[in-house]
Parts: C-alpha cells; sequence; structure tokens
C-alpha cells in the first residue's frame, strides 16, 4: 500500500489523483489529509517529509518519499512497465515534458502565485509575506498561458497531440485553481474551453474525490 498526503480539493494534488486513476491504482493507495488552511503542510513533522512544504508526496511502503507532481506521475505510470501518460519514445517523453512544464510555468504556477499574493490566499498565519502587484502580473501571465494552449489546441485534440497524457493532467490542474480562484477562461479562447469542458467529463477528473470528499465539498 501506498500512501499520498494532500488536500482533497487542492490542485496540486488533483494532478495525482488523477493519474492514479487513469492507471487503476486507486486500491493501492491511501490518501492522507495534510489541511492546507490549517498550515500543516508547513509543520516541522511535515517538512520532515517534504522540504519544500508543499503538496503531495507519495510514501511508498518502504518509506520512500517521492514529492513533485512530474515526479509522482513518472513513477506510478511506470509501475506496470507500461506507460499511458509520460511516453514510451524518446520523443513522446520530450514533448510531454516540455509541455507539463508550460502548463506548469504558464498557467498553474501562476494561477498560484496569484492566489497566495493578490488574494486572502491561505490566510495570514500562512502568507507570511504578500506583493499584490506581482500577484496580478501572475492572474495576467495565466491568461497570456490560457491564450497560448487555446492555440494548440486548436491544431489537436490534446496539449501533446492526439493522445491524453500527464501534459494534459497539468492544464487540468491550472484550471482547476483558475475556476477555485474564479480566474475565468478568456472569451476568445473556444479551443481551450471545449477541451476543458470534455477533459471534466473524463472519469479520472470527474471521480477524483472520494464520496466522503465530495459531500464535504459540497457542504
Amino acid at each position: 500500500m501506498m500512501n499520498v498526503f494532500d488536500w482533497f480539493d487542492g490542485p496540486y494534488p488533483a494532478r495525482v489523483r488523477i493519474a492514479i486513476a487513469e492507471k487503476h491504482l486507486r486500491s493501492e493507495v491511501e490518501f492522507v489529509s495534510v489541511d492546507l488552511w490549517g498550515g500543516e503542510h508547513k509543520s516541522p513533522a511535515f517538512l520532515a517529509k517534504n522540504y519544500s512544504g508543499t503538496l503531495p508526496v507519495l510514501e511508498l511502503a518502504d518509506g520512500t518519499l517521492i514529492a513533485e507532481c512530474t515526479a509522482i506521475t513518472e513513477y506510478l505510470d511506470n509501475l506496470d512497465g507500461a506507460p499511458i501518460l509520460t511516453g514510451t519514445t524518446a520523443r513522446e517523453k520530450g514533448l510531454i515534458h516540455m509541455m507539463s512544464k508550460r502548463a506548469e510555468l504558464e498557467v498553474l504556477d501562476a494561477i498560484s502565485v496569484y492566489f497566495h499574493h493578490a488574494t486572502a490566499g491561505l490566510g495570514p498565519h500562512v502568507e507570511l509575506y504578500q506583493n499584490a502587484e506581482w500577484g496580478l502580473r501572475q492572474r495576467d501571465k495565466a491568461l497570456r498561458g490560457m491564450r497560448y494552449f487555446d492555440g494548440i489546441l486548436r491544431q489537436q485534440p490534446f496539449v501533446t497531440g492526439d493522445y491524453f497524457s500527464m501534459a494534459d493532467i497539468t492544464l487540468i490542474g491550472g484550471l482547476i485553481f483558475a475556476d477555485l480562484v474564479k480566474v475565468a477562461i478568456p472569451d476568445d479562447c473556444d479551443a481551450l474551453s471545449a477541451w476543458w469542458v470534455h477533459m471534466q467529463q473524463r472519469p479520472s477528473v470527474r471521480n477524483r474525490l472520494t464520496m466522503s470528499e465530495r459531500a464535504a465539498e459540497l457542504a
């Protein structure tokens, strides 16, 4: 059994939950809640698991700890020797990692900076420094990033071509975060909007929360 330390509706944890579902590993994973809003991810106990103080973290049966969504997805995807999310050829691997990184930098991480700097974020007990101007600039960067991916998706059904991959999962994480902080996809991004509707219907995305977590989200 593997443990995944996360917070049920966190945008970054969503990336790993989607990967787990795509690889049909849900029965082999136990989710351990780390309270983001209470700042538990910055506590000494959690920092001993992940120096960066970020979620999610994968803990293997032998105690090995793997942080960072890309690294966790790479591990999970290759457990059975039949990767479906991170590529099988050198070309596929290169393209997927390139586009996943772009989705992080241009959308997901930019939205994260906006949240932590230009909104109340996780509250004063966690947000010890804020720069609202920087946060707003990053929100605008995310909007530019959405337009970039809209251009990509006007040419092909998925971020790296004809197949769903880790790059799509990363962009999904970005749009989950954008929804949470009320940053809408620009009206002129028809292809990105259509892709997002399609992605939300994908079982791994739609069912990333457990029944109890979904009830908590709606409460």
